[in-house]
């Protein structure tokens, strides 16, 4: 069974600080070892803290999981949904797979997605619990982008959802082949930005509902817009 590695303890924080401090002991740990693995007193250790002081905010290792999905993946959609309401759909949708894009490649991503993919069966309330806040908040985002694009006559006539749902698969994919670290590094050679920037331009284009719309995404500034709702930093 896996074990987490040590850490220094963190006493000198303080204790208002003690929940964050707490959720980034239980994303190593969870890293590390698993969900299923995961033990109350290797995040404690790693956060410095004894094992009773987790219980004063956390009942268990499965609502540590949820605040941590809130307070990296869900907040990110809050953000994007309070703020990608600027230019025109298509810069809308420019900006939100840009965010996207950022946040699957990073580390935070790739401890997400291995315990989603491998562990969430285990945990049938953990799965319902993602499936809700962030699956399908974040195509319902991304739907309601698309249904205002084909409104505005800038995308084909197309199920919003169906549209959203082959986005995300689309970018996630394209994540996971980029990362030397998956065991299938098909894009490793490229570097993030060009594989952006060919998923953009294809996606743009089996959305786009004439030649001059092709011509208007190819010429699309992609590097134009400056929000990155889904970038946690």
């Amino acid at each position: 069974m896996p074990r987490a590695k040590s850490a220094p303890p963190k006493w000198r924080r303080c204790p208002e600080d003690r929940p964050e401090q707490i959720i980034e002991a239980a994303f190593q740990v969870f890293g590390e070892c698993g969900l299923a693995n995961a033990r109350l007193q290797d995040i404690a250790e790693r956060a410095g803290v004894s094992k009773g002081t987790i219980y004063l905010y956390f009942p268990n290792k499965e609502e540590l999981f949820r605040e941590m999905i809130r307070r990296t993946v869900v907040s990110a959609i809050e953000r994007a949904e309070q703020v990608v309401t600027h230019g025109t759909p298509t810069a809308q949708l420019l900006a939100s797979m840009r965010g996207y894009w950022a946040f699957m490649r990073s580390p935070a991503f790739s401890t997400i997605y291995r315990l989603v993919i491998g562990e969430l069966h285990q945990f049938p309330d953990l799965a319902k619990f993602y499936a809700h806040e962030v699956v399908a908040r974040g195509q319902t985002l991304l739907g309601g982008i698309i249904r205002r694009g084909i409104d505005a006559g800038e995308f084909r006539e197309i199920d919003p959802m169906i549209a959203a749902r082959m986005l995300v698969a689309l970018v996630i994919m394209n994540a996971i082949w980029r990362d030397e670290h998956t065991g299938v590094p098909l894009l490793a050679h490229k570097n993030d930005e060009e594989v952006f920037n060919e998923l953009a331009q294809f996606y743009l284009h089996s959305i786009a509902p004439s030649e001059g719309a092709f011509a208007q995404a190819d010429g699309a500034p992609l590097d134009a817009v400056s929000y990155i709702p889904f970038n946690n930093d």
